[in-house]
């Protein structure tokens, strides 16, 4: 019965194994893709023996080689010496065979699961509690990105170059006695190139690439994430050095809360373990990408885990520019590179990529020589359409942008409130505050908040809906001067002393705005020119101005 059983399946792997192969050489393409300038070129040299069309494609063949090209690319006029041939789909014969295939499987599947069941019912109920997970082994990568192939982040390169001068040569920093952060945590919006970044830090040190995303440590059953952590690690010391990659770190970071869920703290638990039980000489640095750094747990963020944080903010105008002509490197084109990353205020790297690859391919459905700036206009409405984040302004809008932005700055400068540097797509420009304040520190953040309404009141008359979030938050700061903190005229709150308050700070921020002017025009011109400007660069114009 054993051996008869045996010989049936042997059959049936038989004839699965006889139809794939006939179906793979029926069905296989062995065409070569080309350019549209490579197939004008075998046209116009009588190069070509034959021209197939189908709905996808138009094949050309020669006496060595069969080509093949989209048909979106190609026009009727350059075929105009061929006789062209119109394939409508595959041959009859591959319907059949593929119909035998299913029937085939479907029915050695049906016999298998009638004789079987009886034995599946069993093991299921006794292995209830079995993860539905898989166990794929983790394997490393080797990313064929660079720094050279990633437009702007110049600030970001800099950050990474020491742990790429780490990764090559470990005993220069072990004999000077000093030790890399195990862990680098880059922040920032959706699409700016996070995980570009990691790559391309593994290519430049020339090291393994561990990979994984924050969501495939989460699951249903207790245990199975911190197996799959452990695991990471576990293949990556095996392979020292090499860089540990955790995109969406969030997903299994968060908070712990109070809302018990044992399966993400376990995994959590067994993140931090495995970062703490890294040896001096490990070579490990764990690499960990998030847009939500407020949600992270604390433990994450301390010293000797992610003790390195690195920004990665939206491209400014001259790194959009930089990015578009990395893009637009290999594409026929002319454009205006200056004009392109004026348009294209709040893109990230990701929707440049799209701008640029929608504008190719519009172009060559309207069978263009090269892509235009008409493209570009015609396809920025297509790329934008429904993100609601991004910061997309036309000239009066900018202009307003810009001179809030320069009031918020030159504030932030003059009360002395920490702040490196202010990007024009910034919608926050300053880090969370969780020491104790005195009043006057309060009442210095609040003129802050206030103080890009200030300057475009006095320069336009009126201020965009956008200044809502910075008011909500002054208004806020005030309520908890007067109701928690006793700040007010006096220890009771009333509704009157915010008020009172409120309109105080802001026409003392007004006059503040009023007297420094000049600094305001110096601020507003370098972001119209760059859209970013630091703090030192606005303290060292009013030093020289007082």
């Amino acid at each position: 019965m054993l051996r008869s059983k045996f010989n049936n399946i042997a059959i049936y792997v038989s004839a699965f194994i006889i139809i794939a192969l006939i179906l793979f050489a029926v069905l296989r393409d062995t065409s070569e893709p080309i350019t549209l300038r490579d197939a004008q070129k075998l046209l116009e040299n009588h190069n070509v023996t034959k021209v197939i069309a189908t709905k996808e494609y138009v094949f050309l063949k020669t006496d060595n080689a069969l080509y093949k090209i989209a048909s979106s690319q190609v026009s009727p006029k350059m075929f105009v010496d061929y006789e062209v041939e119109i394939e409508s789909g595959p041959n009859p014969l591959v319907y059949v065979l593929l119909l035998i295939l299913v029937l085939g499987i479907g029915s050695f599947a049906f016999r298998w699961y009638q004789k079987n069941r009886t034995v599946l019912s069993t093991s299921s109920a006794g292995n209830s509690t079995a993860p539905i997970s898989s166990n794929e082994p983790i394997q490393a990568i080797r990313p064929n990105i660079s720094f050279e192939d990633i437009g702007g982040i110049s600030e970001v390169k800099i950050e990474l170059s020491e742990i790429i001068d780490f990764m090559k040569n470990p005993k220069r920093y072990r004999n000077f006695g000093a030790r890399m952060p195990r862990g680098v945590l880059l922040v920032g919006p959706p699409g700016v190139g996070k995980t570009m970044i990691a790559k391309a830090v593994a290519k430049e040190a020339d090291v393994p690439f561990f990979y994984q995303s924050g969501a495939s440590f989460v699951q249903i059953y207790v245990g199975m994430g911190a197996k799959r952590v452990h695991d990471l690690f576990t293949a990556a010391k095996k392979n020292a050095p090499a860089i540990i990659f955790i995109d969406e770190i969030d997903a299994v970071g968060k908070k712990r809360d109070g809302n018990r869920n044992d399966e993400r703290e376990a995994t959590l638990n067994q993140l931090l373990t495995e970062m703490d039980g890294f040896e001096e000489s490990s070579d490990i640095i764990v690499i960990a990408a998030t847009n939500k750094i407020d949600v992270l747990d604390s433990a994450l963020l301390r010293a000797g885990r992610f003790d390195r944080r690195i920004f990665v903010d939206l491209p400014t105008k001259r790194e959009r520019a930089s990015i578009i002509s990395k893009y637009l490197a290999n594409i026929p084109n002319e454009t205006d590179i200056d004009a392109l990353a004026n348009m294209t205020v709040g893109f990230n790297g990701a929707s440049l990529a799209a701008l640029v690859n929608e504008a190719a391919l519009l172009s060559l459905r309207q069978n263009g020589a090269r892509v235009t700036m008409e493209h570009f206009h015609q396809v920025k409405d297509k790329v934008i359409f429904g993100k609601r984040k991004l910061l997309i302004l036309n000239e009066e809008q900018k202009a307003h942008r810009v001179c809030y932005q320069a009031g918020k700055a030159v504030a932030a400068t003059v009360f002395n409130i920490d702040f490196e540097k202010l990007l024009l797509s910034n919608e926050s420009m300053t880090p969370p505050v969780t020491t104790p304040l005195l009043k006057h520190e309060i009442e210095s953040r609040i003129k802050m908040l206030l103080a890009g309404v200030a300057a475009c009141e006095l320069q336009f008359g009126e201020h965009s809906s956008s200044a809502k979030v910075d008011l909500d938050e002054a208004k806020q700061s005030i309520k908890e001067m007067i109701d928690d903190f006793g700040m007010g005229e006096a220890l009771y709150a009333s509704k009157e002393q915010e008020d009172a308050l409120l309109d105080k700070l802001y026409h003392e921020t007004k006059e503040t705005m009023s007297s420094l002017n000049s600094v305001l025009e110096y601020v507003e011109a370098i972001l119209f020119e760059r859209e970013s400007i630091t703090k030192n660069e606005i303290r060292r114009k009013l030093d020289g101005l007082l």
